[in-house]
């Protein structure tokens, strides 16, 4: 499976300083035990799952050693892997103060991707020769969005808008207030750049026709069941095509429930979305083990 991989942005520098010294605050007061002392640690998984998270430690223990101590780390297992109770993920090898002062930080941020990781995997399983995609959502938890929509990729998701910048997205509330989906679209094409994406929220299906009329590139096609949209899919398909741009749309199904994924599959659209691997997901138990060398 190929990854997109996770960039590390200066932004992300910082909130890995800013995690790092919120569990440090103003020293470790119990480096002092590991004054002069080297160790070796290693990450098992103490559950199974897909590992997520190993990214990050390289730019925490930089951060951490700010240039003035050596370590090594040796990554045993890629991210999006699925691992196994007693595997072994990678090793690290440093001052023992050093490994001690990075543990808690590196493994929560491991633990809870790996559990977005694993929760993502599990309904793109469901999806397996649908064709179908599985998109994530803006729940997501403040300052972690960029790390938990990677997660979504390391399961086999796709991610959907990371903000408001990426697509337009005309809900309930703003075509109650634009005055109707026709006003909305106009003005957001009047002032977004041209490739920008217009996606029209619709409960009924006379929203969503009405949306596809007024110019939509995408649906979001919201609670609406199955049976629902077997009929509506290939309506708003045949609609598309007289359209005088003849412009194809994007179908997407949202406010689904996890456990019907196949049955939304089978309807024809293109992709489902849901918040249930942010929402829903539990952390994956891993768990750091040290030996001092030479032991």
């Amino acid at each position: 499976m190929s990854i997109q991989p996770l960039s590390i942005t200066p932004r992300l520098r910082q909130q890995l300083a800013e995690w790092l010294q919120e569990d440090l605050g103003r020293g470790d007061l119990s480096a002092p035990a590991l004054q002069g002392v080297e160790g070796e640690a290693h990450w098992v998984a103490k559950a199974p799952g897909v590992f997520c998270g190993g990214v990050l430690i390289e730019p925490l223990l930089r951060e951490l050693a700010n240039g003035q101590q050596h370590w090594s780390i040796e990554g045993l297992v890629s991210e999006g892997a699925r691992i196994e109770v007693g595997d072994v993920l990678l090793k690290l090898h440093g001052p023992a103060s050093l490994l001690v002062a990075l543990e808690r930080t590196a493994l929560n941020l491991a633990m809870r991707l790996s559990g977005i990781a694993t929760a993502t995997a599990a309904l793109v399983a469901q999806l397996e020769g649908t064709g179908v995609a599985l998109a994530d959502t803006r729940k997501t938890t403040p300052g972690l969005r960029r790390l938990e929509k990677y997660a979504v990729r390391c399961g086999g998701g796709i991610n959907h808008r990371m903000g408001l910048d990426d697509a337009a997205m005309l809900k309930e509330n703003h075509l109650a207030w634009a005055g109707g989906v026709e006003a909305a679209i106009a003005a957001v094409r009047a002032d977004a750049p041209w490739p920008a994406r217009v996606i029209v929220e619709a409960e009924t299906a006379e929203e969503a026709q009405a949306a596809l009329a007024a110019g939509a590139d995408a649906l979001l096609l919201d609670e609406f069941s199955p049976d629902a949209l077997t009929t509506l899919v290939p309506v708003l398909r045949a609609q598309a095509e007289v359209r005088p741009t003849r412009t194809s749309v994007v179908l997407e199904a949202s406010g689904i429930n996890p456990a019907d994924l196949r049955l939304y599959a089978a309807t024809g659209v293109d992709l489902i979305s849901t918040s249930a691997p942010m929402t829903r997901s539990s952390w994956l138990d891993l768990s750091m083990r040290f030996t001092p060398s030479g032991s």
